[in-house]
């Protein structure tokens, strides 16, 4: 500073400098964020294609692992910039949260040798509002000692709720347990790597500590009476409950129905009871899709939401050999969860006899009641009918006269490029998630859709682009998933008036 008080010639460069780097690192930012979103959205294609299970485990692995590094690079460009480039506390989707874990963990745990298990209990919350780069900190280190501690059986990942007041992440482990004479000092950088034959710095639960407290929980570690070892975070309910919690539109009565859930995993059999029995439904559960026929022969229900893809009997097979049947449950309203949400795959899923889809991991309890909705409103007393109208008659019509005939094909031809070229950049997108697309492919649908009479759909759009607006993740997630499947509605409409055409020409 000079003597009236203004910054000297030195001050002035040095405050350029730290501008021109800063400017820098954001822009590094920048296209950081770029590759990783171009990452995770290839990643997601690529799960359409037909792969081996295994292969397919590896893939959500990596879009899981992903998806953390995406968080991770904001964290660290925050503290670069000491500039805040997102908030703390998140909302969290635990289910999703659960899921990621397990698709991160599966392998890391088969590469040992050892089984790998996630379950979650009916009353947990949907929705919980932490710092979720602390939280998934903690639990990583919870997860990687287990791990790496653990020569034979498997551990575990159980999400409960203690005393209606506290949400506590357990990881349990089948290995030799923590030695007396170190519980003293576990909390300390390098105390579990003393073990002998497990090199390491000890670093896990040393960090794990801090990371609770930062999230105001705790951790508590114990012996199991079976052996093992037992690892637990705790965080008070108090404070996590963000307001998308609340529900604006009503859900489905199914208070007089008993609901069959077929699906293999029992996290989301946990999740789908926790949601079911939120609309009043009794739930049974099948673990695949023979224990499922088995049930429907023997039983009596009122719907059933089945899993895509499951053992000795996949969810398809399952619906087409119900529908085939003509038994009592041949005309069952279904719901079918899939974890491929392109076009392809919900093509092969109706056809096989579905009444509608709903995307998994199930994080929100909207989008299923929204399914089920659909799926019983197909269906009157006496059997099946079809869904209304994806499009504006009258309007789509006049479209295509305007076009004339010759030119009618090749504008339907245009409108199915131009709605899977959104799809595909909405799927990426949304995974991210990449604001900047969702928000450039909503405004392109909200004119496709407005355009031949979609009037759903361009609402849907809207909002999707309003959501994308404000950085609403959580609803982006939600009405996202419902544009997708107008998307494929409105495919499938302009390919069935496509074939039409075809065949006058012919």
């Amino acid at each position: 500073m000079n003597e009236i008080g203004l910054p000297s010639d030195g001050a002035r460069r040095d405050a350029s400098d730290n501008k021109a780097q800063i400017a820098r690192i954001m822009l590094l930012g920048h296209d950081l964020r770029a590759a990783v979103s171009d990452i995770l959205g290839g990643l997601h294609l690529l799960a359409d294609e037909d792969l081996s299970p295994g292969m397919r485990l590896q893939f959500e692995r990596m879009r899981a692992a992903g998806e953390d590094m995406a968080r991770l690079i904001e964290e660290g460009f925050e503290i670069v910039t000491d500039q805040a480039v997102g908030p703390l506390r998140q909302t969290v989707q635990l289910a999703r949260l659960l899921y990621d874990l397990e698709m991160r963990w599966t392998g890391r745990a088969q590469e040992k040798g050892l089984g790998f298990h996630v379950a979650m209990a009916p009353d947990v919350p949907v929705l919980v509002r932490l710092d979720r780069i602390a939280l998934e900190r903690v639990l990583s280190n919870m997860l990687s000692n287990a791990v790496k501690y653990t020569d034979q059986g498997a551990v575990r990942l159980a999400l409960t709720v203690e005393a209606e007041t506290r949400l506590l992440f357990s990881v349990l482990d089948d290995g030799p347990g923590f030695d007396p004479d170190l519980r003293g000092r576990l909390f300390r950088q390098g105390a579990r790597g003393e073990v002998p034959g497990k090199a390491g710095n000890g670093l896990g639960l040393f960090i794990s500590r801090d990371m609770a407290r930062r999230l105001e929980g705790r951790i508590e570690v114990s012996n199991r009476a079976e052996g093992g070892a037992c690892v637990a975070l705790s965080l008070p309910l108090a404070g996590l409950m963000p307001p998308e919690m609340a529900i604006d539109t009503p859900l489905p009565d199914l208070s007089r129905m008993r609901v069959l859930v077929a699906e293999d995993s029992a996290l989301n059999q946990a999740v789908l009871g926790h949601m079911l029995s939120a609309m009043g439904a009794h739930c049974d559960s099948a673990a695949d899709g023979v224990e499922a026929l088995e049930m429907l022969d023997n039983g009596s229900y009122d719907l059933a939401v089945i899993d895509a893809e499951m053992p000795r009997l996949s969810g398809l097979d399952l619906i087409r050999t119900l529908r085939a049947s003509g038994g009592r449950h041949s005309a069952i309203p279904v719901v079918v969860c899939t974890a491929y949400v392109l076009r392809a795959n919900r093509e092969a899923i109706v056809a096989a006899g579905a009444d509608a889809i709903v995307s998994k991991p199930m994080t929100a309890i909207e989008p299923l009641a929204e399914a089920i909705t659909q799926a019983l409103e197909r269906h009157d007393g006496e059997g099946h009918r079809p869904c209304p109208p994806i499009v504006d008659e009258a309007v789509f019509e006049a479209l295509l006269g305007i076009a004339g005939a010759e030119a009618a094909q090749e504008l339907l031809s245009r409108l199915i490029s131009d709605l899977s070229r959104v799809e595909r950049g909405l799927v990426a997108g949304l995974s991210a998630p990449n604001l900047a697309v969702v928000r450039s492919d909503s405004h392109v649908l909200l004119s496709v859709a407005g355009a031949v009479g979609a009037v759903r759909l361009q609402e849907l759009a809207e909002e999707l682009c309003a959501a994308a607006r404000r950085e609403d993740t959580v609803a982006m997630q939600l009405i996202g998933r419902a544009v997708l499947t107008q998307i494929d509605r409105l495919i499938a409409y302009a390919g069935r008036r496509q074939r039409q055409f075809e065949k006058v020409g012919a």
